[in-house]
């Protein structure tokens, strides 16, 4: 199979997890991108019903919005009962790099006030340790040269995000720094240093924040089961 193939096999069986009248996390990237279009296909049909949808980009809202699912913004919602996301890597231990799609601030946001969070990967993104993946890390574009030269002078490799010949803006308008660091012995250490940088508003790292994988082999899905 190939990987949109395997892509395709995760986000069709992680709807199994969404039920009528939940409130729902839609992530953002290509693997969420066929969850988003099975949830449509199966709300249209009426077999899932009464759902809401929180998303985390701006592209998922317009997607998910097309095909007759209702969205609300994350503070008309008291909570989400459950938020399906892709990432990038994930290491042994359950710990990952999210944000290649440039969405990790709001991801990271909705990922935070839902009960239950799920990745949804091929097995391409299952790594022993973090970093082979470019880290991302949003900051404001006030200063942003000086948090690049700082993330330069620390040996961490930085380079712009790039739509063509403009930076990459996130949706809220922010850039993105990626960090080429090959492998990341301590990212909690990592990620406590980065947040305390001024400028630096979020960090793709998301740690101990999942509670099921599902992983598209194959021999077929797997669920990982994290804690």
């Amino acid at each position: 199979m190939d990987q949109n193939a395997l892509k395709e096999q995760t986000g069709k069986e992680s709807v199994k997890y969404i039920k009528s009248g939940m409130i729902v996390g839609l992530g953002t990237g290509s693997t969420v991108k066929y969850m988003v279009d099975e949830l449509g296909k199966q709300v249209q049909e009426g077999k899932i019903k009464d759902i809401i949808g929180v998303t985390t980009s701006n592209r998922t809202a317009k997607q998910a919005r097309d095909l007759g699912i209702t969205i609300k913004d994350i503070d008309d919602v008291d909570h989400i009962d459950l938020t399906i996301d892709g990432a990038d890597e994930i290491s042994d231990d359950f710990q990952g790099i999210k944000g290649g799609g440039g969405a990790l601030l709001w991801e990271k946001i909705v990922a935070n006030v839902s009960n239950k969070v799920m990745w949804i990967v091929d097995e391409s993104k299952l790594v022993h340790k973090l970093g082979a993946f470019p880290l991302p890390v949003e900051v404001i574009p006030f200063g942003s040269q000086h948090v690049f030269d700082r993330l330069e002078k620390k040996g961490y490799k930085p380079t712009w995000r790039m739509d063509g010949d403009e930076k990459f803006r996130t949706d809220e308008n922010n850039y993105i720094i990626d960090l080429h660091l090959g492998e990341i012995d301590d990212p909690k250490a990592l990620a406590d240093e980065l947040i305390h940088m001024v400028g630096i508003v979020e960090t793709g790292l998301f740690l101990n924040r999942v509670n099921d994988v599902i992983v598209g082999t194959p021999e077929g899905p797997k669920v990982l089961h994290a804690r």
